[in-house]
């Protein structure tokens, strides 16, 4: 039984088939059409997205000015984890990407568990997506005097949730949404329309075929930097002309604990360079140019992302951000240059059209890669013979996306989608342990090694006394339902594990830190999401025991 469990794809044969134009025995039947430039784009287009527009008002709310801290702190997070992605995919050229790295160094079980976590990194983080665009559209058409009902732009989950709130608060519920929308069959006809038509759109044009894609995106890429370049430029402009810069002070009104509050409002911000390793099939040089691609769009978004948010809270006070879910065109609103904020509106509904568009791309291509292995049906891995994309992927893709973005709301599936993504990168980062030591080979990318046997126990004692206070808090309530808590002693027994592990195997550092990195990252959201988490992931394991584990090709 846990041989089963654990059986692992070679290495070898997947670089063997790849030689002679195969993946998993079957022909690749996708164009080989990107390059380092193209995966850069795409990389940007899926970072600089509903983060830059929507949530990192809120992380700004909690973090103040020293935000950017969180941002630097995720930013070396992902950047531990990109090296190892980079690693793996000079070493497994293929689609499927962290589910497939799982795939290689952990077994079928582990690798299943990741790709059901990918889908809330790529599926229901679209839904966020979505909503947000959905949004900022009906911003813009506002601006052009166009209204729509309200309840047609917003979700029906959304408008319940806020009449209940009002009504328990004995507030006047006469303008709600829930109240005045129209009524059939007993039941509130409320919906996000714009929601579900992007998505329509979006999946059309990924069923269509990865160039027009790839245009699109690079398209949608360059106006959004060449706007956001715009409003760094005149944010600073008005920052040191009027005199705002007081807003900076204090720059961390809630010190670390405020700042690392946003880390699931920032995390979702960074999630999707790591789309880029589903489209290894469709890349003309995998080996050499992904690495490339994530790690040239991490560096561009995280310099984007740190002045973005020195001029948010440059020119508006960070109280202000609370419960702003359009933080750059409320902020040029509040200082009377409506017109920037409805260029604002134009970008965010851009960038985020991108990010639906990547993400888009890249659930099909995992479900592909997992359906060849025969973990899911057949029909996941059929190639469109006159678009070669993933064609019945695609389709299921835009349904699990569409239709709840119609009804649902977004605030539980930030902190899912980024429990499910941190999830994915533990084990990418844990992964790379396992791979053999192999020589550089020519411009294939190769992740440097750095001995860890004294780094990690250092720093394993440097931030159990920088935490004592916390550890002895965290013990002392013990007895209690404090959840956080236990998730941080938790995360304290892995590191102490990590470090004697490092000590006493030499592992290396880059890995190790990143694994570690996520993982505290990931003990700063809420419990009640990780509750959530637990569910999917019994749901996931249940579908594999049903069917994947029996129709497995390794099995055979």
């Amino acid at each position: 039984m846990s041989n089963s469990l654990f059986r692992k794809k070679s290495i070898e044969t997947i670089q063997r088939d790849y030689d002679k134009g195969l993946e998993d025995g079957h022909p690749m039947g996708l164009k080989k059409v990107l390059g380092v430039r193209d995966l850069t784009f795409m990389g940007v287009a899926a970072v600089i997205g509903a983060g830059i527009f929507s949530t990192i008002g809120t992380a700004a709310f909690q973090g103040g000015p020293g935000v950017i801290f969180l941002f630097m702190i995720t930013a070396i997070t992902c950047g531990f984890t990109a090296l190892c992605y980079a690693e793996f995919a000079s070493r497994v050229p293929v689609s499927g990407s962290a589910y497939t790295y799982s795939y290689v160094t952990f077994g079928e079980i582990v690798a299943w568990i990741i790709g059901w976590a990918l889908i809330l990194e790529y599926a229901i983080g679209n839904i966020v997506v979505a909503i947000s665009w959905s949004a900022y559209f009906n911003h813009l058409l506002e601006g052009f005097g166009v209204h729509l009902p309200d309840w047609l732009t917003i979700g029906y989950q959304t408008a319940k949730i806020k009449y209940d709130a009002a009504f328990a608060a004995g507030q006047p519920l006469t303008d709600l949404v829930y109240t005045n929308a129209p009524t059939i069959g007993g039941i509130k006809f409320i919906i996000n329309l714009p929601a579900f038509i992007i998505v329509v759109l979006i999946t059309i044009l990924a069923y269509i075929g990865i160039s027009e894609s790839k245009k699109s995106a690079n398209f949608m890429v360059g106006l959004k930097l060449v706007v956001l370049a715009f409003i760094v430029a005149f944010g600073f402009y008005l920052i040191l002309h009027e005199g705002t810069t007081s807003n900076w002070t204090p720059f961390l009104p809630n010190g670390m604990d405020g700042v690392l509050k946003g880390v699931s409002s920032v995390f979702f911000a960074y999630i999707g360079f790591d789309a880029i390793s589903t489209t290894a099939e469709e890349c003309a040089n995998p080996r050499r140019d992904m690495p490339r691609g994530m790690l040239y769009s991490l560096l561009i978004c995280t310099v984007i992302y740190i002045l973005v948010a020195l001029v948010i809270t440059g020119l508006v006070n960070y109280k202000e951000f609370d419960g702003v879910s359009d933080p750059l065109a409320y902020v040029f609103n509040k200082i009377n240059m409506q017109k920037i904020g409805l260029i604002i509106a134009v970008s965010a509904v851009v960038a985020s059209t991108s990010v639906l568009l990547v993400f888009q791309i890249g659930q099909p291509r995992i479900w592909m890669s997992m359906s060849r292995d025969g973990l899911l049906p057949k029909q996941f891995s059929q190639v469109s013979k006159k678009f070669k994309t993933p064609a019945f992927a695609t389709i299921m893709t835009g349904l699990l996306v569409g239709i709840p973005a119609l009804f649902i709301d977004d605030v539980l599936m930030t902190d899912l989608t980024s429990i499910g993504t941190l999830f994915a990168f533990v084990l990418v980062c844990s992964g790379v342990l396992a791979l053999p030591q192999i020589k550089k080979d020519g411009d294939k990318f190769r992740l440097p090694y750095i001995n860890g046997k004294w780094i990690i126990p250092l720093l394993a004692i440097i931030f159990i006394y920088l935490f004592k206070g916390r550890l002895q808090a965290a013990f002392s309530n013990l007895g209690t339902e404090n959840y956080e808590e236990i998730l941080f002693l938790i995360f304290v027994v892995v590191l102490i594990v990590a470090a004697i592990l490092s000590f006493v195997k030499n592992y290396s550092l880059i890995p190790i830190l990143g694994a570690l990195c996520c993982l505290y990252l990931m003990i700063s959201i809420p419990p009640k999401s990780w509750l959530v988490f637990f569910g999917w992931m019994a749901l996931g394991l249940l579908i594999y025991f049903i069917y994947g584990r029996k129709k497995s090709r390794l099995r055979e």
